[in-house]
């Protein structure tokens, strides 16, 4: 590592979900800057990932919105603090210095010295669930997805969606009109996406516009380069089908898995990291855990708790960077300093 690849930072951020997001918010208004890095590409962690166009209904003031609305909001809200985004980065490394500071690294080789760390990494890192079928690899990236990134490459060819959960019906039910033809794998007959989707996908085959395949499993691939050609499956009755395809689409779930977290010498209980309600920092002095990754008694995994618990969580950040200072408490709506670190002008107030 090159001293100019070195980031230093007040507190670096695991994670890029609401409430990683938020705790951007929260230190900057103390005058805190912040880093965060997320393995996932873009920001919004499982907001973006599984549920960017459903409705959420609880978070405090907005009757409703979507994943992908939320976490345009917050990143609206956090510009003035200019905190740096590393997305696509899993943090592989966190090493506890001598003076009490900290080294993360992340598996990109990129360097950060931070005088605390949050963790908000969710449930861990989500990846999704692959098939296997042998060579899948060969073809995953260019016609095999497990997440789609747009939607239009699929417009008049030929595709195959597997999988039984909201994300294979919802993608199912919007290409069905774009693609060429449309075949929807499942091994079962009974779904775990909404009634309602069921229906409408249902009324699809009936109606002849996707060819729904139930009680059916995946069994080989077949191409060249990278590009599927065939997917051959098997029936209950143990019968071999091969489908002709351009792309295929699987939604088998996403795991979450709490990966290099693990390896940090915290202190875990069942998978999450146990938290002091008055500070929530973990076992590690100066490391601290918001939103699904903590624990503690009377825990509950919401949005609006783990704001509440980034706010908490940034003050006693403020009070171990500068200890021989008070934090007081100062209003967003009569504080001249805190108008001044959301960068607004006298028109504005």
């Amino acid at each position: 590592m090159s001293e100019q690849a070195t980031i230093k930072t007040d507190v670096v951020i695991v994670g890029a979900g609401p409430c990683g997001l938020f705790q951007v918010f929260e230190l900057g208004l103390l005058g805190l800057k912040s880093e965060v890095v997320d393995s996932i590409t873009q920001a919004g962690g499982q907001c973006a990932e599984l549920y960017p166009d459903k409705p959420i209904y609880d978070i405090p003031a907005i009757p409703v919105c979507t994943g992908l609305e939320l976490t345009q909001n917050l990143l609206k809200q956090i510009s003035p603090f200019g905190a740096g985004m590393h997305l696509g980065q899993e943090v592989t490394e966190l090493i506890l210095q001598d003076d009490g500071q900290f080294v993360l690294r992340t598996h990109l080789d990129q360097e950060f010295h931070a005088k605390a760390v949050v963790i908000a990494g969710g449930v861990g890192s989500f990846q999704p669930r692959r098939i296997r079928v042998a060579d899948a690899d060969e073809y995953e990236g260019k016609t095999l997805h497990y997440r789609v990134r747009n939607p239009e490459q699929f417009s008049g060819k030929r595709l195959i969606i597997c999988g039984g959960g909201d994300s294979a019906l919802d993608w199912a039910i919007e290409l069905a009109g774009i693609v060429e033809h449309l075949t929807v794998i499942h091994r079962t007959d009974q779904y775990r996406a909404v009634d309602a989707s069921v229906a409408k996908l249902r009324a699809l085959a009936a109606a002849g516009t996707v060819d729904l395949l139930e009680n059916t499993k995946l069994d080989s691939l077949q191409g060249v380069n990278g590009e599927l050609e065939k997917v051959r499956v098997k029936r209950a009755d143990g019968d071999i089908e091969a489908i002709q395809t351009d792309h295929m689409m699987v939604f088998f779930g996403l795991a979450p898995k709490l990966g290099p977290i693990a390896d940090w010498g915290l202190e875990l209980e069942r998978k999450t990291l146990p938290v002091d309600t008055e500070n929530f920092e973990t076992s590690v002095p100066g490391v601290y855990a918001v939103g699904d990754i903590n624990t503690y008694p009377g825990k509950k995994k919401l949005i609006l708790s783990g704001f509440h618990e980034a706010a908490l969580a940034a003050f006693a950040i403020k009070q171990r960077i500068e200890p021989n200072k008070k934090v007081r408490v100062q209003y967003t709506t009569t504080s001249p300093l805190m108008h001044e670190r959301l960068g607004l002008k006298e028109d504005d107030e």
